[in-house]
């Protein structure tokens, strides 16, 4: 008996030409309507493994790890500088959907930069800011701002330690005045010393010590203060059991 075979269904030539303009693998160079162009990996039509980015209006360039359609892993971004027209590295370092995330490097300008910890293109945790003044911040962030535990260095070789809170001095801290040779010890609200002890500190190397240094202060009895004070504590214990008990 003769075989008859089903002739295989054609594709609308549509189609093909879909399948074929689907954006997957490597691509040379991709333009956007707007002028913005892409050079590097793709999948489902998404931006996606190493790739370059370059936006026309502004010149910008992203070097660097995509994750369907955003900067996620590491890679660069960097602007054209209108004086000297070449690029300048604006930030190097981790980058987590589109925001700096992690680790990272950013340039304010040539003696400005930050190094430490991101979180939402924000610095946040543990981070360097070297000021084009020649201040240099060290300690922890959180929304842009030091924020916690930290030490600023000033250029002349002074710096506090201690508290800050939103960008400023905030709880206990000590500032040393080493041009002076003094060290202050207390306590700051809202970046404003309220109250605090000042005694001498590397006197003898400081470059513009005051005239006179300051006095030693000393108890003229200081074991007789110490059983006072022992006696008053213990006879307020003895008062707080006698309330307990009745």
């Amino acid at each position: 008996m003769p075989v008859s075979k089903c002739p295989k269904k054609s594709e609308p030539l549509w189609k093909g030409w879909d399948d074929r303009a689907q954006k997957n693998g490597l691509r040379h160079q991709v333009y956007a309507v707007n002028g913005d162009h892409y050079a590097g990996e793709w999948k489902d039509n998404l931006r996606h493994g190493k790739g370059t980015q370059v936006w026309k209006k502004t010149g910008a360039i992203y070097e660097g790890d995509w994750k369907y359609g955003k900067r996620d892993g590491y890679g660069t971004l960097s602007l054209p500088d209108r004086e000297t027209g070449k690029y300048r590295r604006v930030y190097s370092g981790w980058w987590d959907r589109d925001k700096k995330s992690g680790y990272g490097v950013q340039f304010f300008g040539p003696k400005e930069y930050y190094e430490g910890e991101w979180c939402g293109s924000q610095r946040c945790g543990w981070g360097r800011m070297y000021y084009s003044n020649g201040d240099i911040y060290e300690g922890h962030w959180w929304k842009d701002k030091p924020h916690g535990e930290g030490m600023l260095r000033l250029k002349n070789g002074n710096r506090y330690e201690g508290s800050w809170e939103r960008g400023r001095k905030h709880g206990h801290g000590r500032f040393f005045h080493l041009d002076h040779g003094q060290l202050f010890e207390g306590f700051w609200v809202e970046g404003v010393a309220k109250c605090g002890t000042v005694i001498d500190f590397g006197r003898d190397e400081a470059p513009a010590p005051t005239q006179f240094p300051i006095p030693e202060l000393k108890l003229l009895d200081p074991d007789g203060v110490l059983q006072d004070a022992l006696a008053v504590f213990s006879q307020t214990q003895e008062e707080g059991e006698e309330e307990e008990g009745d």
